[in-house]
């Protein structure tokens, strides 16, 4: 890309001078910790800081409780870069890359329950303990036809309505099921996954140079072997994947 396609990239993607970049606080793969500064760490901040530095500008971090408020404060033009899960709903309002990486979604259920893979638990009567719009829940809402989705204001919340009502199923991701599973006793962790959750970069829609530019930083990164080092630096290995890259 010369000089030229860059300014142009660089004006479309961070008019300010410097790109916002929306951070999901709530997923820990994505988000290991915090600095000295209380900036966050992570596989998501460093790719943010990456995009920045490949544009020569600075960037600010902007932390948010959950997906659903990135995805809301788009409407507000409050970042320009948002690195939360690609999902069907937030596509009409978010321009997506290409995942860089992926996160298995599955369910916990009751050990004496006959439950073996997820289209077991789309059955009538049975019903499902997940977090509102995490991107899981989106999936389940339009994908369920049978089971009742029970959803609740965090993953926390949705953990405690699975125990309290003796729910049929949790769902959520495989790596915060698998803490849970150690918890809960007489719980069992589901073999099969429902979907994968895939993390990308997103952006406002109408800019599509910063859009091509975006998709192929992803696919670069992908195949450089940047992610998967972002993935080991942070020690999410096993839990994080790499997604594969587009040809």
């Amino acid at each position: 890309m010369n000089e030229h396609d860059t300014a142009l990239v660089r004006q479309q993607l961070c008019p300010t001078g410097t790109l916002r970049a929306a951070i999901n606080m709530t997923n820990g793969l994505l988000v290991t910790g915090l600095g000295d500064s209380g900036e966050p760490v992570g596989v998501s901040p460093d790719m943010a800081a990456a995009i920045a530095s490949k544009l020569e500008v600075p960037v600010q971090l902007k932390p948010y409780p959950g997906p659903g408020f990135v995805a809301d404060a788009l409407a507000e033009d409050a970042w320009d870069i948002g690195n939360i899960a690609n999902e069907p709903a937030r596509a009409k309002l978010i321009c997506f890359s290409p995942s860089y990486c992926e996160i298995q979604a599955t369910y916990l259920v009751w050990e004496d329950e006959p439950l073996k893979t997820p289209k077991d638990v789309d059955a009538p009567g049975r019903r499902i303990a997940a977090k509102a719009r995490a991107a899981y829940e989106l999936w389940l809402s339009d994908n369920l036809s049978q089971a009742e989705l029970e959803t609740t204001d965090s993953f926390d919340s949705s953990v405690e309505l699975f125990v309290s009502q003796h729910l049929d199923a949790l769902a959520g991701l495989r790596p915060a099921l698998l803490k849970e599973h150690k918890n809960i006793p007489g719980t069992r962790l589901m073999e099969q996954s429902f979907t994968a959750v895939q993390q990308s970069i997103g952006c406002r829609h109408g800019i599509p140079e910063a859009a091509q530019w975006l998709q192929n930083f992803v696919n670069e990164s992908l195949r450089n072997g940047f992610v998967a080092e972002l993935i080991e630096r942070h020690g999410v290995t096993g839990r994080l994947s790499p997604s594969p890259s587009l040809n």
